[in-house]
């Protein structure tokens, strides 16, 4: 089959560690570096090429390690240096590369140039963050508001200056109008090149350029600039894989990050297939029914816009967002087959795929009952907000059991056992109940289960370059229930149909669709042939190749 030049990681699949919550070695109910040592061989047989890893650099955790005080430390909780170290050669002996998590939006107010900064107006970190006076009233200089709830400035008493923080008041952002601070953040980057590493996960890279005097925080008018510099100073010369977080991401703007002639980034990660299910006023909180028409719609757009130039980033879940299954499937009586259907659909798209830790085996989001269950900074936050706003509380925590970032964060699930074989001591979140069903154990030992799926899937980018370079073509634009789209190069197409309902659906198969070919995924009885019409069981889904000239 025609293969045309490729990257790397254009046949690789991401796998995302949320490392507090992946396995815990010393039993203190935090994941650690020893832990993720400990688990390459489940990740190497699952097939995956490179691991991202969320942040484990030194930190006060208020916002689990998003809020960094220092760039070059490894948090204790996680384990040292050398331990680091010895992750980067142990997983690169299994053919795995680490991709580490960058965060230079904003640092933890205990980093050092902030210490700094605030001792005096005079400081030489002072002109790293971003500081105004206060209104003609003493209180904020602008009414912008945090991600995590009120107000996005927060006065210093001692030096009489409000500082920027677009989340928590302890992640104070970054000035990235100053080039002794750029130059800082480059040198910091090379040096974990030199350690190793695949490249960099650039958390919320679009809002480095803001420009809070003009009202503008995301996408400001010189973030590409900053970019381009970046790459040139840094990893611009190497084979880095390099992917930019951006919630406000548009097709045409994921060119000016990843275009070819750009030289920036690898690729974004664009959430407008994730925001589709939001509510217009609360967002997340109280989400829309599910539209798949909506979300096909925006696959759809993506695909074809960055057919020819750039690259898609393919995801359903990271740590920030609730378990795939329990989100777009079905986490009761079709959970394996939805699971299944999730990844065959996901999969078979133009892109690199990330599976986020606990996907591959179906894990599901988890029913708190209680405010004091949950962990996360932005939902204690929220809650305030909706507590003091007068609405129900049964609501609210419906809200967050839905879409709350804790789903993704409770410990992955190895064993049926006490904790779920993720520590032998008091975990920091609680385990979802459904372990003793749901663990790896159970998945290894089942050649039916999810994770065999997903291997096959992993497996299979690798072997078929129309996987990787075929052209998108999508079917059924307007289905309510089944998603259908092909994959082709001028020797070869793909094939792939998925009901997304637990509902039996007859389905008349387009003209450029129908034929014999060769199962290649499924998750139910093989699928070789399509005929004029086909009738799919709930959440079935699978993949044909057809090989063009074949007899």
């Amino acid at each position: 089959m025609t293969e045309p030049s490729t990257r790397w990681w254009q046949t690789a699949t991401v796998y995302q560690i949320y490392p507090r919550s992946f396995a815990d070695s010393n039993g203190d109910g935090i994941g650690d570096i020893p832990g993720i040592i400990s688990k390459l061989d489940y990740l190497a047989r699952l097939g995956i090429g490179v691991i991202w890893l969320s942040p484990v650099f030194a930190s006060p955790m208020d916002d689990n390690g998003y809020d960094i005080s220092d760039y070059q430390a490894i948090a204790p909780e996680f384990g040292t240096l050398a331990d680091f170290d010895r992750l980067i050669a142990e997983a690169r002996a299994r053919g795995i590369g680490i991709l580490l998590d960058l965060v230079v939006n904003h640092t933890s107010d205990e980093h050092r140039w902030f210490v700094d900064a605030r001792v005096s107006r005079a400081s030489r970190y002072r002109d790293y963050y971003v500081w105004r006076d206060p209104a003609a009233d003493g209180g904020p200089p602008t009414d912008l508001q945090s991600t995590f709830g009120g107000p996005a400035w927060t006065l210093d008493p001692a030096t009489g200056q409000y500082y920027l923080h677009q989340f928590s008041r302890r992640q104070p952002d970054l000035n990235w109008e100053n080039p002794e601070l750029r130059a800082a953040i480059y040198q910091m980057m090379n040096w974990w090149l030199d350690r190793g590493i695949a490249g960099f996960r650039m958390d919320v890279i679009n809002l480095i350029a803001k420009d809070v005097d003009r009202g503008i925080t995301a996408d400001g008018p010189k973030l590409h600039d900053y970019i381009q510099e970046m790459s040139r100073a840094s990893f611009g010369n190497s084979e880095a894989l390099t992917v930019g977080e951006s919630w406000t991401a548009t097709p045409e703007g994921a060119l000016l990050y990843s275009g070819r002639d750009r030289h920036e980034l690898s690729m974004v990660f664009q959430f407008e297939h994730v925001m589709a299910q939001w509510h217009e006023t609360w967002g997340k909180w109280q989400p829309k029914p599910f539209d798949l028409v909506r979300l096909k719609s925006v696959l759809s757009r993506w695909q074809y816009a960055l057919a020819d130039d750039g690259w898609n980033s393919l995801f359903w879940g990271n740590h920030d967002l609730p378990r795939a299954v329990s989100k777009y499937g079905d986490d009761g009586r079709y959970r394996v087959q939805s699971a299944k259907m999730l990844a065959i659909a996901l999969h078979f798209l133009k892109g690199t795929p990330y599976v986020y830790q606990g996907e591959e085996l179906g894990m599901t989001n988890v029913p708190f009952t209680a405010m004091s269950q949950f962990r996360d900074i932005e939902t204690l936050n929220m809650h305030r907000l909706h507590r003091d706003a007068g609405l129900p509380e049964a609501d609210f925590i419906a809200g967050a059991n839905a879409n709350g970032r804790d789903n993704a964060r409770t410990p992955m699930q190895w064993t049926a056992g006490p904790e779920a074989g993720f520590t032998t001591g008091t975990p920091w979140i609680e385990v979802n109940p459904n372990h003793v069903a749901i663990n790896a154990e159970a998945a290894l030992a089942d050649e039916n289960s999810v994770f065999a799926t997903y291997r096959k899937l992993i497996a299979l980018r690798r072997q078929l370059p129309v996987m990787v370079h075929g052209r998108y073509e999508a079917h059924l634009e307007d289905h309510q229930q089944v998603m259908a789209y092909s994959r082709v190069l001028p020797d070869a197409r793909i094939n792939v149909i998925a009901n997304f309902s637990a509902n039996t659906v007859t389905v008349t198969i387009p003209p450029a669709m129908r034929g014999a070919g060769t199962a290649l995924v499924g998750n139910g009885a093989p699928v070789t042939t399509l005929g004029e019409e086909l009738q799919l069981a709930p959440y079935q889904a699978f993949a044909v190749l057809v090989v063009m000239g074949a007899d």
